[in-house]
């Protein structure tokens, strides 16, 4: 049913849980998976007090998402996955929206994503990647909540 799986990661325990699903649905669907993490530069950008070196961040962010996605291409191969990985850095827009160009661009049939299901206050405040994709994604989106939601 399936040939194209996104599963987008960012190493918290909501983005494991939904990337543990989409590689299940690979391993059963046969299909090729592609794992995204996206480095939000735009969160850098918005730090004007001067008080951190941008350069050296935005290279330890991008050796944590190296990291997150070489641990998630070995758990994808120990379940009989060959799984393919992606790093983007977006400064321009939300990490929802590099998601919606990396599934545009794979070419995807499924987005398989871990969402925290806040909801009330802390959703308004640090808002919903995960419901920005569902809103506007032309294909399928698979959310899978984290043990965490209450």
């Amino acid at each position: 049913m399936y040939q194209r799986i996104l599963a987008p990661v960012d190493g918290s325990s909501a983005s494991d849980r939904g990337f543990r699903e989409a590689v299940a649905l690979a391993r059963d669907q046969n299909a090729r998976l592609r794992v995204l993490h996206v480095v939000d530069e735009y969160a850098l950008a918005l730090d004007l007090s001067g008080t951190t070196d941008l350069g050296q961040m935005h290279e330890t962010l991008k050796r944590y998402g190296e990291d997150v996605l070489d641990k998630a291409k070995r758990y994808a191969a120990d379940q009989g996955v060959q799984a393919e990985t992606v790093l983007r850095e977006t400064v321009d827009r939300r990490v929802a929206g590099a998601v919606l160009a990396e599934a545009q661009s794979f070419n995807a049939d499924l987005i398989v994503m871990g969402t925290h299901g806040r909801r009330g206050l802390s959703h308004l405040i640090l808002g919903s990647d995960a419901e920005v994709v569902v809103r506007s994604s032309p294909v399928p989106v698979l959310l899978v909540r984290s043990g965490e939601a209450q």
